[in-house]
């Protein structure tokens, strides 16, 4: 039996789940299981619950968990070795103030990058020790109501652009979002960058290579990856991607929109489950719902 979370993916037995932490009925349903569905947005609880008790889990946030948040993504760039910028991080302030020493070879301009949050909303470019210091009055402040941990990166010459690499399940898919505006820092869609598909190909197998070895060695099989490339090499062809970050919740107008995305999501699940020798039955999906 297959037992989905997911409001929009439909299996033998469906459950919603949202909005709450799962109780004994969904923890009997799960040890049911043979294999389990989980939404991009499921509480840990959750996810802990369904590894615990099913052998088959999609997806799979084992790093998500283990390593949560951007300093979190720092340690697990690091363990596997995945190039990525010089970066600091810090579980709060007092940690920062305790070894800034160690830091005084960083040179500004800086990016400094709160440990939560999307779309650029939380990470910001400091060009001066005056700008370090609202950065971290503001995670001062954030602080006091528990919001802790950040980042500091060195700042990578093109930053004018970023490629996001979708992954979902076997499907990998690449696409640059550019900022064209000078006076904007960062390259997320809602600060007004474009999406180029076909901007240098070379450079996007390049990310693609490194993200499905990445993936191959930390199981992760839906997020979005985002690169920067150093403009310091001798020619356009000679930069390497770096790790910037993993966005477990990703937009989806450069996958052609949320229908697109769905279409696709359902299609990589299926194959998941065809491979484990199982498959839904979809005269009878759906018609458990809890």
């Amino acid at each position: 039996m297959i037992l989905s979370f997911h409001p929009c993916y439909e299996a033998d037995s469906n459950i919603l789940c949202a909005g709450r932490d799962p109780d004994e009925k969904d923890l009997a349903a799960i040890r049911a299981a043979d294999a389990v569905i989980l939404p991009q947005g499921c509480r840990e609880s959750l996810y802990r619950m369904a590894r615990q008790n099913c052998p088959h889990v999609f997806p799979d946030y084992d790093a998500r968990f283990q390593y949560p948040g951007k300093t979190g993504q720092a340690r697990l760039f690091q363990a596997l070795g995945a190039p990525h910028p010089r970066t600091w991080r810090f579980d709060d302030t007092k940690q920062f103030q305790r070894s800034a020493a160690g830091i005084a070879e960083a040179v500004f301009p800086l990016v400094f990058k709160l440990d939560w949050g999307g779309e650029g909303d939380t990470v910001f470019l400091l060009r001066s020790k005056s700008e370090l210091a609202r950065a971290l009055s503001k995670a001062t402040t954030y602080e006091q109501s528990g919001q802790r941990g950040f980042v500091l990166q060195a700042c990578v010459t093109d930053s004018n652009r970023t490629l996001r690499v979708a992954v979902i399940g076997q499907t990998q898919m690449a696409y640059w979002r550019i900022q064209d505006n000078p006076r904007v820092f960062g390259t997320s869609l809602a600060t007004g960058a474009r999406i180029d598909t076909e901007l240098d190909p070379n450079l996007r197998q390049k990310a693609l290579a490194l993200t499905h070895d990445f993936c191959q060695r930390s199981r992760i099989n839906l997020a979005g990856f985002d690169f920067i490339f150093d403009r310091s090499g001798p020619t356009r062809s000679d930069r390497q991607p770096l790790f910037l970050e993993i966005n477990y919740f990703f937009g989806r107008t450069g996958l052609g929109g949320s229908a697109r995305f769905y279409a696709m999501l359902q299609a990589e699940i299926d194959n998941w489950l065809v491979g484990l020798g199982m498959a839904v039955s979809r005269s009878s999906a759906g018609k458990e719902m809890q």
